[in-house]
């Protein structure tokens, strides 16, 4: 199976920056559109951005609109979100997912899942 593992999580205070990598092994990681999700202790896991297989089109929810990049390198097998102008509401762990079958802002979409990596945002 696929495997993605996240890393570059950390604590950081409001209005700080993190860069999120997800690399992926397995199978052929140019074809997927890869996401970003997070969830918060005791909440649903929620979209955070998309970016399809070529990275020519990304997708954002309105809550990091304008403060979260995603990105991709293909030759890396490497997804990137960079996030900047942090909030406490950000904290959460963040997962990388790949392999959509469905609409891009849905966890039901994503076949494979990282393990996740911890994000903090103090105030």
């Amino acid at each position: 199976q696929v495997q993605l593992v996240e890393s570059g999580g950390g604590s950081v205070q409001a209005g700080g920056s993190l860069r999120l990598s997800c690399v992926a092994s397995g199978r052929s990681f140019s074809t997927y559109t890869m996401g970003w999700f997070r969830q918060a202790p005791g909440q649903e896991r929620d979209f955070v951005a998309a970016i399809t297989s070529s990275g020519g089109n990304t997708y954002y929810a309105d809550s990091v609109k304008g403060r979260f990049t995603i990105s991709r390198d293909n030759a890396k097998n490497t997804v990137y979100l960079q996030m900047n102008s942090l909030k406490p509401e950000d904290t959460a762990v963040y997962y990388c997912a790949g392999d959509r079958r469905g609409s891009y802002y849905l966890v039901q979409a994503y076949v494979y899942w990282g393990q996740g990596t911890q994000v903090t945002v103090s105030s």
